[in-house]
């Protein structure tokens, strides 16, 4: 009965978290539709009032009154007005459509509405003479036609081109999202690899203490070990922190090392007071740390240091950390797994700051290991 509710539990969620999708994407095609709609409604009001200056203006270089004949191109302009904004709602509607459909579309659609401005332009002419006869003027009639295609089909043209936009611009939208999502992913996926490597490495450490005969120690570093990890899981891992907060989440971490290294480490920090203020992405220096000790203190026999140092340079945080190497240089061998950590490092610098910081490690004279981070300036 148990292992039954838990299945319908989570069948629920799941067609929970579905409905959510379903009904956000729904709302985000009606939100981008009504926005394609209210560009029409503008562009077509925009439209037409150039149409009319435009018509009022050359309209004045061949002895039209642009006063006596407003209110007839007001009428003209109002009813193409509507026409194309007919139009535009169906192209909206039929926007799916490949681009020779739409032409074809366009085309159509301009040779419907033609006649239509060339009669209410008849009308308006019919009623500029009265009370004198008009007769109907195939050339004058064909010239009007001609020139309401043009303006018709070029308005037609216009909010194809205003379409295709909309759909280049929610197509990058929606690349721009799924690449922040990867990116997320990427980076979330490089922050929980620390959680098991350091893991991993702390539990050797409680083992070694227990083969040791040191219970207490190593009951004291469980409890260490659970009030870091705890505090680590509950941290977003796209989150910046500021240097002072990673300083102290790191000096959690080092107090389950001293448990085991209390005699042979020692720990230095020097910071200014300006770089504790600067931001960092979370946990960055805890796999730098992590290999200092790893590398440094727990392949030696002798007493080891490490420093943290920080500092602002010009617009950029300098990171540096140093520690002492075992002196067996000819027949010293890496500890497995060297090196998962400092790619790690590298990794989510590359992807949070897009080359816009630096990374390097190595031995740096005889004995000594240094890990040196630049990253760009930035407070809170």
């Amino acid at each position: 009965m148990p292992i039954n509710d838990m299945r319908l539990t989570l069948v629920v969620s799941d067609n929970t978290d579905m409905d959510t999708a379903v009904k956000d994407g729904v709302a985000s095609q009606s939100d981008d539709t009504c926005g394609v709609i209210q560009a029409a409604f503008r562009l077509n009001i925009l439209y037409w009032i150039c149409m009319f200056f435009a018509d009022s203006v050359l309209g004045y270089f061949i002895k039209i009154d642009p006063i006596d004949s407003a209110p007839l191109k007001l009428v003209l302009f109002g009813v193409s007005g509507v026409m194309t904004y007919g139009m535009a709602r169906l192209l909206i509607h039929l926007r799916k459509l490949s681009f020779p459909q739409k032409a074809l579309l366009c085309f159509g659609m301009t040779m419907l509405a033609a006649p239509v401005y060339t009669g209410i332009d008849f009308i308006n002419y019919t009623i500029c003479q009265y009370p004198k006869a008009v007769t109907f003027d195939p050339m004058y009639s064909g010239y009007t036609l001609i020139e309401g295609a043009s303006i018709l089909f070029g308005w037609n043209c216009l909010f194809v081109a205003v379409i295709d936009n909309f759909e280049i611009v929610d197509r990058e939208r929606q690349l721009a999202a799924m690449r922040e999502e990867s990116l997320n992913a990427q980076m979330q996926a490089l922050r929980y690899q620390i959680n098991p490597h350091f893991l991993f490495n702390t539990l050797n450490s409680i083992a070694g203490l227990i083969e040791e005969g040191a219970a207490t120690r190593a009951e004291r570093m469980v409890l260490s070990l659970s009030t870091f990890m705890r505090t680590t899981l509950s941290m977003d891992p796209m989150s910046d922190v500021t240097l002072a907060d990673e300083i102290a989440l790191q000096q959690e971490y080092l107090e389950i090392e001293r448990e085991r290294f209390q005699d042979r480490m020692t720990f230095e920090i020097h910071i200014s007071e300006e770089a504790k203020q600067a931001l960092m992405p979370s946990l960055i220096l805890q796999p730098l740390i992590e290999n200092a000790i790893k590398h440094g203190v727990g392949a030696s026999t002798g007493h080891v240091n490490i420093s943290l140092s920080a500092r602002r340079e010009s617009d950029r945080l300098h990171l540096l950390i140093e520690n002492d190497m075992p002196q067996l240089q000819g027949s010293y061998k890496a500890p497995l797994g060297m090196g998962v950590g400092l790619k790690n490092v590298a990794e989510r610098l590359r992807l949070r700051f897009d080359g816009n910081s630096q990374f390097s490690s190595g031995e740096t004279t005889l004995g000594h290991y240094q890990a040196e981070i630049y990253l760009p300036w930035r407070i809170q």
